[in-house]
């Protein structure tokens, strides 16, 4: 459900991974090299990163570099829907692969995430729910970072969110806008305003796109055949499968699967 690990304690993260967790990052000395979703950045002292649910990343640390990695799921951040709409607020933890280092106020940051250790080690009576309130002190602290630096805010709806990770649970099914609308209690008409609204395309675009990058994760990191990729994005068809990648990315399965494959 939530773990926290100290960067300068942690080995494993070189070789690139994929987890089913919200995983943030924090430099507090030193500087971090990362790639996620094949997109390079690097973290100095003081700077964050978040990587939604399922995107590819690794790390690469020096002898100097201290900090946190901090993984939670869904499941126990999100109670609600103001949980759902703050754990996306602004392009934190995104589907649309927006990630990108913020530079936030050292002291309440580093004071969260200690807390956050210290309940996980100590496990006093109701720990899960102070945590939980820690992670959301920790998201506002990004959120004003990223408002203080001038950024545009971005609120996205709660259905919408949900209509993204519903997408995201059931690659396989391959479903309509039709039957996600029907499964979410809403409507085909409402889905496609709030894709309008948050992306600027239509919902059948927005599937598109998960879709797409789902894709190029499993070329990528799984150690998949063409075929094997296509039916578990729900294509009955290799072909018709090979068609839509290169469409959406003007390159074919193959040549990504040569060009980008772990």
């Amino acid at each position: 459900m939530i773990t926290i690990r100290f960067l300068e304690e942690t080995t494993d993260l070189s070789t690139p991974r994929r987890v089913m967790r919200y995983v943030l990052v924090y430099c507090s000395e030193g500087s971090i090299r990362m790639n996620v979703d094949e997109k390079d950045f690097i973290l100095q002292a003081g700077d964050v990163i978040t990587i939604t649910s399922g995107q590819i990343h690794a790390l690469q640390t020096n002898s100097y570099t201290k900090g946190y990695i901090l993984e939670f799921t869904l499941d126990f951040f999100c109670k609600d829907d103001q949980d759902i709409e703050l754990i996306f607020h602004n392009g934190l933890f995104c589907h649309f692969a927006m990630n990108e280092v913020i530079q936030v106020d050292r002291r309440i940051t580093e004071m969260y995430l200690q807390a956050i250790q210290y309940e996980l080690v100590r496990q006093p009576y109701q720990y899960f729910v102070s945590i939980h309130s820690y992670i959301k002190l920790i998201l506002v602290a990004i959120n004003r970072a990223k408002v203080e630096r001038g950024d545009e805010i971005w609120k996205p709806d709660a259905l919408f969110l949900r209509f993204l990770e519903a997408v995201r649970n059931s690659f396989e099914h391959n479903y309509t806008v039709a039957q996600l609308a029907q499964q979410l209690g809403t409507t085909e008409i409402k889905l496609n305003e709030l894709a309008k609204l948050n992306t600027g395309k239509t919902a059948q675009s927005v599937i598109y796109g998960l879709v797409t990058s789902e894709a190029k994760r499993l070329l990528t990191y799984e150690k998949l055949t063409i075929k094997e990729v296509a039916y578990k994005l729900g294509f009955n068809d290799p072909f018709y499968f090979s068609n839509f990648f290169k469409k959406q990315t003007q390159i074919s399965p193959s040549q990504y699967k040569e060009t980008y494959a772990l």
